[in-house]
């Protein structure tokens, strides 16, 4: 998967105005520069960040931001009101605003100066109150943000500050984001259908679709050097079953889905797309459903949504670009079967083929067994059990007048047995606070049974990324209660609609 955060930038604005004289703005250029320097260096803060000169005047504000907005490279911008920077400047920049902003509440000195503070240092030092006057502004236009408050050096500040830059990362990928659905959703399903023009609005993601004809005629101009070295490739990373390696009975198979997967990759490439559905009603002449193919894919980053579920093969995507660089993986994933021993119930997911491997640190088993659904050959797939970690799991769903995203924070863990003849990949869950209350919850909500599964950006990154998004957002986690969750989506009921007609 290729870095999404390289040439990409947030750039530093500082607030302050001209009155002040030369000297001191020079000192806010080089106190706000040692900040910007500082972040930038900070180790978890996964993007670029780049000073701007200190903007005095309601000219310099709108130029700067319009610059910014009309650079393919800069996904977000920070602010921070070094002395003050009278907000009725700030007017016609904010109102060409539309790349996320996050308001930065500190100053240059972490401790009070004390026993020399005189009225230079108060002239200096006016962040206290010019980061006031912005928030003022910002709040009376209805301006969206993100605001951190502390020193700047404090890890807890960079923490947030990383949080806010994978979330806008992945609020730049939806803007630009292509989806290709191989046929349509799967019939008399309610939950994977949805507005797709309203995504197109809301998110800026594309969604069309092809006939998959189309992918059978990339298939059919694969070159077998190309399978061959696919074919290495699994022999090298997998373990695979004897009938699938090159002497083996069933070895026609495995190069069937090498087939697949060099085509996907090919057809995904000549669009421009970086997310995929497919739906095993509509299958034309494939010989296989997808599985192998489609769970590679994920691993390298691609979104994908099973039965025409476009929604969560956004949401895959969006997973893959934010938890870029972290530890863990995300995966399609699907509720199936409960264990419901009291005090000790879990949740088993899974789904027919496509669980992504980034979920395990396992060598995952590559097979072949019957598939009952689809009506075509025995597909090929990797096998493996998801390794214990921290998690969530986020679904979104079209719920007639906006979209909502649900997320639930989940404790992945061992089976409390071995799965032997289970022939799928899988991850074994706890639901915070516990099942009973997430499950309630869950379904309270509407959220769907497809969901993302990611074990490497947490509850707090899906949150700010719905903020950005303007979209509806239920967290369920270690304190939610039931009667107060069916609350807050009453309360979003109106407060949504509301929204809507104004």
């Amino acid at each position: 998967m290729q870095n999404p955060f390289e040439n990409k930038e947030i750039w530093f604005l500082t607030g302050s105005q001209f009155l002040y004289g030369k000297e001191t703005l020079d000192q806010v250029a080089e106190q706000s520069q040692t900040i910007a320097q500082t972040l930038n260096s900070a180790q978890q803060i996964p993007l670029k960040i780049v000073w701007k000169p200190v903007l005095t005047t309601s000219d310099d504000i709108q130029r700067t931001i319009l610059e910014a907005e009309n650079n393919p490279q800069v996904v977000g911008l920070i602010a921070w009101m070094h002395t003050f920077s009278p907000a009725k400047m700030w007017v016609r920049g904010l109102e060409a605003l539309h790349t996320p902003l996050l308001h930065l509440h500190t100053q240059i000195d972490q401790k009070m100066p004390w026993s020399r503070m005189d009225m230079d240092f108060m002239n200096l030092n006016q962040a206290a109150h010019g980061d006031r006057e912005f928030g003022y502004i910002l709040t009376r236009m209805g301006i969206a943000r993100t605001t951190v408050v502390g020193h700047y050096t404090d890890t807890e500040v960079h923490d947030e500050i990383a949080t806010w830059a994978r979330a806008i990362i992945g609020w730049h990928e939806a803007r630009n984001l292509k989806l290709v659905r191989f046929g349509d959703n799967m019939r008399n399903v309610a939950v994977t259908e949805g507005d797709k023009t309203e995504a197109e609005i809301r998110f800026g993601t594309s969604v069309n679709t092809w006939g998959v004809n189309d992918l059978v005629a990339q298939i059919n101009q694969v070159e077998e050097a190309d399978v061959d070295a696919l074919i290495q490739q699994y022999l090298d990373l997998y373990d695979v079953a004897p009938e699938l390696k090159p002497e083996g009975e069933r070895h026609d198979s495995l190069r069937y889905a090498a087939r697949q997967e060099i085509a996907l990759r090919t057809f995904l490439d000549k669009q421009g797309a970086k997310a995929f559905t497919d739906t095993f009603e509509d299958l034309g002449e494939l010989k296989q459903l997808p599985g192998l193919a489609v769970q590679r894919l994920m691993a390298d980053g691609y979104g994908f949504g099973a039965e025409g579920d476009w929604k969560t093969a956004i949401l895959i995507r969006l997973a893959k670009v934010m938890g870029y660089g972290l530890d863990g993986g995300a995966s399609l994933m699907e509720d199936y079967s409960y264990n419901l021993v009291r005090g000790d119930e879990k949740i088993l997911g899974a789904h027919m083929l496509e669980v992504c491997p980034s979920l395990t640190v396992d060598k995952p088993k590559l097979e072949i067994h019957p598939l009952g659904i689809g009506d075509r050959e025995d597909p090929v797939r990797l096998v493996f059990t998801a390794s214990p970690s921290t998690g969530v799991v986020v679904a979104l769903s079209d719920i007639r007048d906006r979209f909502r995203m649900v997320a639930n924070k989940v404790e992945v863990v061992n089976p409390d047995e071995p799965l032997p003849i289970l022939p799928v990949a899988r991850a074994v869950w706890k639901p915070l606070p516990d099942f009973q209350t997430a499950t309630r919850c869950w379904l309270a909500s509407g959220a769907a049974h497809h969901t993302v599964m990611s074990t490497q950006v947490g509850l707090d990154v899906w949150k700010m990324f719905a903020r950005i998004a303007g979209v509806e957002f239920a967290a369920i986690d270690e304190h939610t209660q039931v009667d107060a969750f069916e609350d807050q989506l009453r309360w979003n009921n109106v407060f949504y609609r509301i929204q809507q007609s104004l």
